[in-house]
């Protein structure tokens, strides 16, 4: 006997303050005008406007933090031109002049935020020699580091926007830097001069698709190899208040890994996972923010080994973000928090401003670890195809693709299958087997809200140590397959 089971209430956050905290306007710009979409779903593309709290500062032609300018007590507001990307389940917020960054991207089926956003940004490390500029300040959001690693040279950098395509279909638009520029104060740990990389972040949303698309693309444009990384930094904070976008208590790293290293100096973090070899841990307990005793660096171990996806699941609310992407390309993970005493000592960002807040930040690069460069062939091309999947109903992701997000789990009597479709209109045919003996088998309607939740028995004497699974649209088109192992 197989069931559909009906997906649990969650908790929902209003989102009828987001306007007035984010201080959009909408100035005039739209994408052309277009057939409408059979889907009935339309693409649209604006400019707007964001404000940005940071404590006072100033910075020097290069970049370079001015000697005595900071003054936590003074809190200043910076205002940003945005460009907001629209469809029928996402609001995404992209920011340009502030390093080419993905701001936001609210999942309108519940109106929640996706991505972390600092609410008041504070310059830290400065003149430790841990960053390119001598000091830092996260915003947040999604973007590009590049050629260095710690964040690379270009976090605070304006990029140049242009739109690429605009119809009621698709919009694409592209964010690009090159770099040729240098910063003479840089700590001795960091590139010399400029290494000449060519980058361009293109970002897609279509019609009917309730995730985002991206692809990042270097040229080397030198008749010489160039070393040099890259990596994409994400803020994550899934399912949370748009006007105050963090990670919660129950926030659990998803990824397909069983070891993960550290350096020595933030080995503490690893206290609570079994040693497998020096300086790597099992990765088990680490998996869950309220485990991170304080700030650190994971990676993992010796990299992704091809698996194609990981993100963040809110156990608040089992909300998640995934990025699915080609790990062959991208194969370092690093993982860092502030700790889970940055959610439980958490102040308020404007009487007590901090950089130690709560997020979970997520990183693909093209070498294992920061500070292991990678080759730039001479005249060569790097393109890094992304996606940026949310998720509703899931506790866990064994599998993923372009299409869809699976977590399947057998057991000696039942399978239980949760999967988020990334197209939530096409029709699907679910079929679940073990050897030829059918569990499932019909069709299913995608949930978007709630999320598909299917359970089915296995009949005693069926044959094999696997189910397997297969989704296809009504066509026949195979969107997504996988197998788990009964336990």
């Amino acid at each position: 006997m197989a069931v559909q089971v009906p997906s649990c209430k969650r908790v929902r956050v209003a989102i009828a303050t987001l306007w007035t905290v984010f201080g959009w306007a909408v100035w005039g710009f739209s994408a052309a005008a277009q057939p409408a979409s059979p889907m009935s779903d339309r693409v649209s593309l604006r400019e707007s406007s964001i404000n940005w709290s940071t404590v006072k500062y100033a910075t020097d032609a290069e970049n370079g933090l001015v000697d005595g300018s900071l003054d936590e007590k003074t809190i200043v507001d910076r205002a940003f031109k945005t460009y907001v990307l629209e469809n029928k389940y996402l609001k995404v917020t992209l920011l340009p002049e502030f390093g080419g960054r993905i701001l936001s991207i609210i999942y309108k089926p519940t109106g929640h935020e996706e991505l972390y956003r600092n609410e008041v940004g504070v310059p830290y490390g400065i003149k430790a020699g841990n960053f390119y500029y001598d000091w830092l300040m996260v915003y947040g959001g999604i973007f590009p580091t590049f050629p260095d690693p710690e964040h690379g040279k270009t976090w605070l950098k304006p990029w140049a926007f242009k739109v690429v395509k605009a119809s009621d279909d698709e919009v694409t638009v592209s964010m690009s830097l090159t770099d040729d520029f240098a910063f003479a104060a840089a700590p001795p740990k960091f590139r010399r001069g400029a290494t000449g990389i060519e980058a361009t972040y293109y970002v897609t949303l279509k019609a009917g698709r309730a995730a985002l698309d991206a692809r990042v693309v270097l040229k080397n444009p030198r008749r010489e190899t160039i070393p040099y990384e890259y990596w994409t930094c994400t803020t994550l904070a899934p399912g949370s208040n748009p006007s105050d976008p963090q990670t919660t208590g129950g926030a659990e790293i998803i990824a397909p890994i069983a070891v993960y290293t550290t350096p020595r100096w933030s080995a503490n973090i690893a206290e609570g996972d079994a040693s497998v070899g020096a300086d790597k841990s099992r990765f088990e307990k680490l998996r869950y923010f309220r485990n991170w005793p304080t700030m650190g660096i994971a990676y993992a171990a010796p990299d992704m080994q091809g698996a194609n996806f990981w993100g963040v699941i809110n156990h608040d609310n089992e909300e998640g973000i995934i990025r699915v992407a080609d790990n062959r390309i991208t194969r370092g993970l690093k993982m860092w928090t502030w700790g889970f005493p940055s959610f439980t000592n958490e102040t308020d960002a404007h009487k007590a401003p901090s950089e130690a807040r709560p997020y979970v930040e997520l990183w693909a690069g093209v070498s294992d670890q920061f500070f292991h460069s990678a080759d730039f062939p001479a005249l060569g091309e790097v393109s890094v195809p992304e996606t940026y999947s949310p998720t509703v109903g899931m506790s866990n992701v064994t599998d993923a693709n372009e299409n869809i997000l699976v977590n399947l789990k057998a057991e000696r009597a039942a399978v239980t299958l949760q999967f988020f479709s990334i197209e939530p209109t096409t029709p699907l045919r679910v079929t679940l087997k073990r050897g030829e003996t059918v569990l499932f088998d019909d069709d299913v309607e995608a949930d978007p809200k709630g999320g598909n939740h299917i359970a089915a028995a296995i009949p005693a004497g069926s044959d094999g140590d696997r189910v397997g699974l297969t989704i296809r649209s009504r066509e026949g088109r195979e969107l997504i397959a996988a197998e788990a192992r009964i336990k």
